[in-house]
């Protein structure tokens, strides 16, 4: 199979790669391994895909059809079957048999180019935080998944390290926030980790399902904080942005049961971490307009 990867993933990739990192350079060959291993037929590949893995519209030897998914190692995809196969398919798309090669997922066909993010925003939220909802289970006995303090620990290691005097203050707050929200856990959940409206397809299984998890264990308000920020570019540009934040927070807090001041607070961290990567390897539109955000929190 020939095929150039989608300019989408090349350029994320490029942003975050190690030195001497040679994933991208030997994709076309570990998708034909892939391929011929399960005795695949490709039909695509999906563009513009994500921003950290390639995914392959395919047809198993029986012709049903699969999703084939392959992602560099940093980006955790042995995590993403763990939970996978701890989810069995509840809320989260459905992993399938065949050869556990590292790095690669054959996975339950959804319909990539429906998210719940192309239904009016109310029901968009509403549809989202139902799928999440499904998805906060026990995690299994003696898991090795990452958990909300660790992963967070990294992420405010690399935000002191790279934050200037025009930051300073609201990285402070996110700091501030983060010792405060780990002083008392209320839960302890398998989290999806990455959620947003994007990452809930439509399916055939079942109406909406969620994809591409980086799971985390910790407390259900950490994985709202993506959900808040959802479409923050309609934010932005809206007069009433700061007023429909606040909303939101409520409305999802109360939605799922939740303290609204622990979404408040992990969304907070989460829009300042992203905002001060995004500074970091030079992307400065998405920088201003997280942080922005992160201001009227």
């Amino acid at each position: 199979m020939a095929f150039e990867p989608p300019q989408r993933l090349v350029r994320a990739l490029g942003e975050t790669a190690p030195s001497g990192d040679d994933w991208l350079e030997k994709l076309p060959e570990a998708v034909q391994q892939a391929v011929a291993l399960r005795e695949l037929t490709v039909e695509r590949v999906q563009v513009p895909g994500g921003r950290t893995s390639l995914v392959v519209l395919v047809r198993r030897a029986d012709g049903a059809p699969a999703a084939l998914k392959l992602a560099p190692p940093r980006f955790r995809p042995e995590a993403e079957r763990a939970a996978l196969a701890h989810w069995g398919g509840l809320g989260a798309v459905q992993l399938l048999d065949g050869p556990a090669t590292e790095g690669v997922l054959l996975l339950e066909r959804l319909h990539p180019d429906v998210s719940v993010r192309s239904l009016p925003e109310a029901k968009a939220l509403l549809e989202a935080a139902g799928t999440l909802r499904r998805l906060w289970v026990e995690p299994p006995e003696g898991h090795g998944f990452e958990t909300v303090a660790e992963r967070t620990g990294r992420q405010a290691e690399a935000m002191r390290a790279s934050a200037d005097v025009e930051v300073r203050a609201l990285v402070d707050a996110a700091l501030l926030a983060r010792e405060e929200l780990l002083a008392a856990p209320p839960e302890s959940r398998l989290l999806h980790g990455t959620f947003r409206q994007s990452k809930v397809l439509a399916g055939e299984r079942a109406p909406w399902v969620a994809v591409g998890p980086d799971p985390v264990v910790g407390e259900c308000a950490f994985d709202l904080a993506r959900l808040v920020r959802d479409r923050v570019e309609d934010l932005i540009a809206s007069p009433s942005g700061p007023a429909t934040t606040r909303r939101r927070v409520r409305k999802l807090a109360e939605s799922l049961e939740l303290d609204q001041e622990r979404v408040r607070g992990w969304s907070l961290f989460r829009a300042v971490e992203s905002g001060v990567r995004a500074r970091r390897v030079g992307r400065p539109k998405d920088a201003e307009l997280l942080l922005e955000f992160a201001g009227w929190l």
